[in-house]
């Protein structure tokens, strides 16, 4: 069982770091495309749009599909975009393999969640999801200073055949491993969108949305806020991300997903304002960005945990709309954080990035109450 639920997790590996790595490249990719640094920040925002405007779409497509067809397609157009980024000559031609690479993570993600709670036991389903979806939080603390280092060191397009032959790997893990499973599932894109129509699912994913806006904000330009060698940053925020989702569900289980949720929000919200700071030496930013991957991550159990409470009966089509809000979010981040760079520099991004997340904060503020939630609420403070 494990071997298998790895071979999801490989897959989600590749997807992280294919999609993340590119915030550490964004001087080599600037330079060799003739773009600015926030017109590069863009790869990022076309892939996180495409990503959530695809997933329901494809989802609804490939209902039909056999699941573990579906994550060998999945992952082969997520390679192939990959390694059609590497040899694309031209910015609009690596946007559009971006695409290409987002429509293949949109399929694969969502599925080999479905496919990891298909296939354990009821008892063990919440280790298997966090075991498959640990792929993506380990890619961020490994594959992305990895990659990053190899950009730096060779080339970003070296970094993006690496991301390719990753994909390779998960894809012949998924074909080895991974069993012939089939779930219900509706072709009907309407269905699938009916939980907006509920205020308190609007609530959790604008919240969504806000939070990782406030974070992704610095994320995408973190190589023009710090002087600092950024591999080493991006590895301590990969590895407080790992600790903090790790921990994030332990604190939700025992203190309630509100409690958590505001905790996150406001420790990012700080750390935001704290950038300057940590500038100031790597070691205060190696602590400062471990901290800030920590307290973000440690919001996103806390919210699966709001949705599943809002749509009991629409699980995976609620987590499915979750997820789209947070690479919605990564848009509203890659767009604004962009515009900020081009006009203000690195102070306008630090000003942005905290404005975000004074908004998430008061939002939430005003719309999450513990009337709204499960019996984990009331638990007395």
């Amino acid at each position: 069982m494990r071997s298998r639920l790895y071979a999801l997790a490989a897959g989600n590996f590749a997807i992280g770091t294919g999609m993340f790595v590119t915030a550490g490249l964004l001087a080599s990719i600037s330079a060799d495309l003739g773009v600015s640094r926030s017109a590069a920040g863009q790869l990022m925002t076309v892939f996180a749009l495409a990503y959530a405007v695809l997933s329901p779409v494809l989802a609804a497509l490939t209902a039909n599909m056999s699941r573990r067809t579906l994550l060998l397609l999945a992952m082969a157009v997520f390679t192939a975009g990959s390694a059609l980024a590497a040899l694309a000559p031209t910015y609009p031609l690596v946007l559009l393999t971006r695409v290409v690479a987002a429509a293949g993570a949109a399929m694969f993600t969502p599925t080999s969640s479905a496919v990891a709670s298909a296939l354990s036991s009821p008892e063990r389903r919440g280790r298997a999801l966090a075991l498959v979806m640990g792929g993506l939080t380990v890619s961020s603390a490994l594959g992305v200073p990895l990659g990053t280092w190899l950009g730096d060191a060779v080339s970003w397009r070296a970094t993006l055949w690496a991301v390719a032959g990753l994909g390779v790997l998960g894809l012949i893990g998924v074909a080895a491993l991974v069993p012939d499973v089939r779930i219900a599932a509706s072709r009907r894109l309407s269905e699938r969108l009916q939980p907006l129509r509920d205020r308190r699912v609007v609530a959790v994913l604008v919240t969504q949305l806000l939070v990782f806006a406030t974070g992704f904000t610095a994320y995408t330009y973190i190589g023009s806020l710090l002087d600092l060698p950024l591999p080493a940053v991006l590895w301590a925020w990969g590895l407080g991300g790992v600790a903090g989702n790790m921990l994030g569900g332990r604190l939700t289980d025992a203190y309630g997903p509100r409690r958590m949720v505001f905790t996150g929000m406001t420790a990012v919200l700080v750390f935001m304002a704290l950038i300057p700071v940590a500038n100031l030496a790597l070691p205060v930013a190696l602590v400062w960005g471990f901290l800030w991957g920590a307290s973000g991550w440690m919001v996103a159990p806390a919210q699966q945990f709001r949705t599943v409470a809002a749509v009991p009966g629409n699980v995976s089509i609620g987590l499915g709309l979750l997820a789209s809000a947070q690479y919605l979010g990564l848009v509203v981040a890659g767009l604004a954080g962009g515009v900020a760079l081009e006009a203000y520099g690195r102070i306008g991004v630090v000003v942005l990035a905290v404005a975000i997340g004074v908004v998430a904060l008061v939002f939430t503020l005003a719309t999450y109450r513990p009337a709204l939630s499960p019996e984990r609420e009331s638990i007395p403070a």
